[in-house]
């Protein structure tokens, strides 16, 4: 079993930056899936960014050019930085691991955190 805790959310106007953070409570160099997904209100979970294969990354098209995913497995953490946030980025935001490797930005993880609230007003 692994914990995941976001972290880093928060309320901020839009073109504002906000960075999420997730502590995974396992060696996350074993994690061969970590993503970040949301979810908005009446909205179905959306993926929004992972790792594809050594470090190269694959992005929503409603968040690329201004999220960027990244991970630190000395600190096992993943990391979302999120800049020029818009009032439809408003959402939960949900860090989600497994050791099995899955394929692109798919809701099949088996490890999910409880998610963090980002609220983007403009």
């Amino acid at each position: 079993q692994v914990q995941l805790v976001e972290s880093g959310g928060g309320s901020v106007q839009a073109g504002g930056s906000l960075r999420l953070s997730c502590a995974a409570s396992a060696a996350t160099w074993r994690l061969n899936y970590m993503a970040w997904f949301r979810q908005a209100p009446g909205e179905e979970r959306e993926g929004i960014a992972t790792f594809i294969r050594d470090g190269i990354t694959a992005y929503a098209e409603s968040v690329k050019g201004r999220f960027t995913i990244s991970k630190d497995d000395l600190k096992n953490s993943l990391y979302l930085q999120m800049n020029d946030l818009k009032p439809e980025d408003t959402a939960v935001y949900y860090c989600a691991a497994d050791f099995r490797r899955i394929e692109g930005l798919n809701a099949g993880a088996q490890f999910w955190g409880r998610g963090t609230q980002v609220t983007v007003s403009s």
